[in-house]
C-alpha cells in the first residue's frame, strides 16, 4: 500500500498557530439534550362521532373514567367470546375469528361505542 501520508502524527507539519487555533475553537465536550418525540396519540378518531357517542360520553361522566373502562373492558371481552363461540359452531378457523373481532372493533368505533 501506498500513501499520502509523509511524517508523524507530532511533525511540525501539523504543529503551529493554525494547529494551536484549530483546538481551541473545537470544543472539548458536545453536550446533547434529550431527544424529542412526539407523545403516542392513543385517542380514537371517531372521537364524538356515531350514534351512540353521546351515550357514552354521559355515562362515562357519570360512573367515573376508571370505572367505565373497566366496564368497558368486560364487555368487549364478552363480545369477543360470543365471536369465538360463533366461530366455533360454524367451523371457522383463527385468521377467521381474528377477522371478525377486528370488524366488531371497527364497527363499534363508527357506532360510537369507543369514545
Amino acid at each position: 500500500l501506498v500513501s499520502g501520508f509523509h511524517g508523524g502524527w507530532g511533525s511540525s507539519s501539523m504543529m503551529g498557530d493554525g494547529y494551536d487555533a484549530l483546538v481551541q475553537s473545537v470544543p472539548r465536550y458536545v453536550t446533547v439534550g434529550k431527544p424529542t418525540r412526539a407523545s403516542p396519540c392513543m385517542k380514537n378518531v371517531n372521537e364524538g362521532k356515531g350514534l351512540f357517542a353521546p351515550a357514552v360520553v354521559v355515562t362515562r361522566n357519570i360512573v367515573g373514567k376508571k370505572t367505565f373502562n373497566q366496564l368497558r373492558g368486560k364487555a368487549i371481552a364478552l363480545h369477543s367470546q360470543v365471536i369465538t363461540e360463533f366461530c366455533k359452531s360454524i367451523g371457522a378457523d383463527g385468521k377467521q375469528r381474528q377477522g371478525l373481532i377486528r370488524l366488531a372493533k371497527k364497527n363499534g368505533e363508527r357506532l360510537g361505542f369507543l369514545a
